[in-house]
């Protein structure tokens, strides 16, 4: 099994207050990334959350809070990987801002994560470059730990020549309340 470590503990200074308890068709972001990461039987699902409440998650969800999340995302990245369970082999990293993941998305990351041969990352690509949702092996927990300030885990993927799924769509996410209009019409 591969658990899944959701960031959502960003102030969402931009639009307006924490993205994780934005609604989006009747479920907040929080609890939609939740429920496509359970649609795919990762597990644990690991939340980190900043100082908002999420609200009632699932039991089964380990909600992780980050005290510096004003540093930026890589002190997420570092929460959540320190959460994980001792014998964790691989994690998929995903974030509550991008409305177009979908289960099949995820679906589609693990299958390549298990036909390899190699402990190589597997990631999404768009916009030009690679991105998450992605699943890094454990090999590379160091390198995420080792992060600062508002960066994610793109460095490492580029670096590490990533395998590589298609989704032009991940480009696009929910920064400003002018982003989350245009994605509800």
């Amino acid at each position: 099994m591969i658990p899944a470590l959701i960031l959502a503990a960003g102030s969402g200074r931009r639009m307006g207050g924490p993205k994780a308890l934005l609604l989006l068709d009747g479920e907040t972001l929080l609890h939609r990334a939740v429920r496509v990461a359970q649609a795919v039987s990762c597990t644990p699902v690991i939340a980190v959350v900043g100082d908002c409440d999420p609200g009632a998650l699932d039991p089964s969800v380990r909600v992780v809070q980050n005290l510096k999340a004003a540093e930026g995302m890589a002190s997420s990245i570092r929460a959540g990987i320190a959460a994980l369970p001792d014998s964790t082999a691989a994690v998929l990293l995903l974030t509550i801002d991008q409305p177009a993941v979908n289960a099949p998305l995820l679906k589609q990351l693990l299958q390549l994560h298990a036909m390899q041969e190699t402990a190589r990352p597997v990631a999404c690509a768009y916009g030009g470059s690679l991105g998450i949702p992605a699943i890094l092996p454990a090999r590379l927990f160091p390198e995420l730990l080792g992060l600062q300030g508002d960066r994610g885990a793109k460095v490492i993927l580029l670096k590490e020549n990533a395998i590589t799924v298609s989704f032009p769509d991940g480009a696009w996410d929910l920064d400003t309340p002018e982003d989350l209009a245009r994605f509800t019409r």
